[in-house]
């Protein structure tokens, strides 16, 4: 079967979308997506890259910029009022529940991503992320066992590296083959290495 590797960080609005319009791809291509989740922050500091929003003229263009691929592709996306949103427990939930309960991955990921970005919640607030939780069938107790698990903190930072290592230096990254494609902008490329 057919792979698509997806790096990826709750935090990006722009994994937002990819993250939508992979799975359109994947399914139209009969791909496997492997599901990578990364810390955008690390990666930023090891290759020296920053985040489109640390500039106020991209911060102003990407704000466009999403609404016009929004629109494009049917996904509905809103700026997280509340952003920058640090990711590191986000991620570390996700990474724990891919890694412990990894028939509920998709529909965790999936309404992570839509309180980010679809309808916009205040992640930054503990009580509001375990609020989450709860909402996704996972109690206080559990979701704090996670965010102190080494294991599921061992297997981020791995995965961060990886990427790195691989020469990734922002989010949504794709590969296909081993072949690197950054952006949301480079998604028909993934496409045409799927056929």
């Amino acid at each position: 079967m057919k792979q698509v590797e997806f790096y990826f960080d709750l935090g990006s609005p722009y994994s937002y979308l990819g993250f939508w319009q992979i799975q359109k791809i994947a399914e139209q291509h009969a791909a496997e997506i492997i599901w990578k989740p990364i810390l955008l922050g690390g990666v930023f500091k090891a290759t020296g890259n920053n985040s489109p929003m640390a500039v106020p003229a991209k911060a102003h263009y990407s704000m466009i910029d999403l609404g016009r691929w929004s629109k494009l592709w049917d996904i509905p996306v809103q700026m997280n009022p509340y952003f920058p949103i640090n990711t590191l427990n986000l991620m570390r939930l996700i990474t724990a529940v891919q890694m412990y309960q990894p028939e509920h991955f998709l529909p965790v990921l999936t309404a992570m991503f839509n309180a980010m970005f679809r309808n916009p919640r205040n992640l930054n607030d503990s009580n509001e992320l375990i609020q989450l939780g709860h909402e996704l069938g996972f109690s206080t107790e559990q979701l704090q066992a996670w965010l102190s698990d080494d294991q599921v903190k061992n297997q981020l930072k791995i995965r961060t590296e990886e990427a790195i290592e691989r020469g990734v230096f922002g989010a949504p990254t794709w590969f296909v083959n081993d072949e690197m494609y950054w952006g949301i902008d480079h998604l028909h490329f993934v496409e045409n290495a799927l056929i």
